[in-house]
């Protein structure tokens, strides 16, 4: 079976996260990835460690599948080049600041004229206009901008400092992959290709959905600990006996019903829906004390016999070796190269079709090591 994507072909300017993953999921469902990469000037995520197999973990994940080309985008020579490999491809993403591309003379105006069918989508913070287009910015900014951090976290410690990258990879990367195969289907109607404007603090914005909803039609505000969601409510995180926690997302009647009688706490249905301030602090140290009560193990074994919206909250080690992500291949042996059988275990695309498979060919390649 092919790969559901086969037959496109990408060519990739991008560097570091935003970029790079969204041409891995394209690359995993069978497109044609080649990543164009400065020869003196190191995408940092080759640099970042941990290492395994002589290369750094991330960039052998990140850029599975794809030629890595070596091109000095400073020498007219290779500016050339491209220009006459261009009308080969169907997509062009990257992931610099606005007018950088411009300069180099291979920008979506030039490279069109060449190809009219050309998709070129660019990957920034703030997007091609508006008065933030050439500011610097990494995912926390945006998240600052977008409103999610102002309406997360505790009112009295602030938003958290989140542990991946949400606007890089929800904002920047899946919705890039949505433009560009939604004007890849456009392009089958039209024959004509487009230009994508990306800006991750656009898209995460879109993350509030719900929340946002509730403050433009609604007009209520969305404050810390004031939502269903963000500790309106007992909907939380809970500390178990030792130092573990448990999520309790139990907010329908039936969950919260059962919850209740797991715990034996009759206050939990009596004020569980509740959202005054008092029945919120009181159920939620309720439920606190509750937990307490018990080891992380002991939950477990618990909660695993009953379908009311607990889950224990796993290390990431323990949740990539769990049941669950054996029955649900989240991980995947990939060979370092297509004439190895030496293989480094990575995530798996979680996309999962009936009929076309995801390709794991080789990990990243080494600097300069593909070909066109």
């Amino acid at each position: 079976m092919d790969g559901a994507l086969k037959g496109l072909k990408v060519l990739d300017f991008s560097t570091l996260l935003p970029g790079p993953f969204a041409t891995l999921y394209l690359a995993d469902m069978g497109a044609e990835v080649i990543h164009v990469e400065s020869p003196t000037r190191p995408d940092l995520i080759r640099l970042l460690p941990p290492y395994a197999n002589g290369q750094a973990t991330a960039h052998t994940y990140l850029n599975r599948n794809k030629q890595s080309i070596a091109l000095d985008l400073k020498d007219p020579e290779n500016i050339a080049t491209i220009k006459q490999k261009i009308s080969e491809f169907d997509i062009v993403i990257e992931q610099f600041r606005p007018g950088v591309m411009q300069r180099l003379g291979l920008d979506y105006a030039t490279l069109a004229k060449i190809n009219p069918r050309l998709i070129y989508c660019s990957i920034t913070g703030y997007g091609q206009t508006g008065l933030y287009k050439d500011k610097a910015g990494h995912d926390i900014n945006y998240l600052a901008l977008s409103g999610i951090a102002g309406h997360s976290g505790r009112q009295d410690s602030g938003p958290p400092p989140m542990g991946i990258q949400i606007a890089d990879v929800a904002g920047g990367s899946f919705h890039a992959v949505i433009g560009i195969l939604s004007a890849v289907i456009e392009r089958q109607r039209s024959g004509q290709g487009q230009y994508i404007d990306i800006s991750m603090t656009d898209c995460v914005v879109s993350l509030n959905n719900m929340a946002a909803a509730a403050s433009l039609a609604g007009k209520t505000q969305q404050y810390a600990e004031k939502g269903h969601l963000n500790g309106g409510t007992f909907y939380d995180y809970y500390q178990t006996q030792d130092g573990r926690y448990l999520s309790v997302g139990s907010l329908e009647p039936q969950f919260m019903s059962g919850l209740a009688t797991i715990l034996e706490l009759p206050v939990l249905l009596e004020k569980g829906a509740s959202f005054d301030e008092a029945d919120r602090q009181l159920v939620k140290q309720a439920i606190q004390d509750k937990i307490k009560s018990k080891a992380f193990v002991e939950w477990q074994a618990i909660f695993a016999m009953h379908d009311v919206c607990v889950e224990p909250v796993m290390h990431l080690d323990e949740a990539l070796d769990s049941e669950l992500a054996q029955q649900r291949q989240w991980t995947v042996e990939v060979p370092l190269d297509t004439n190895s059988e030496q293989t480094e275990r990575q995530l798996s695309c979680p996309i999962k079709f009936s009929r076309s498979k995801n390709v794991y060919n080789f990990a990243g390649q080494r600097l300069g090591e593909g070909k066109w």
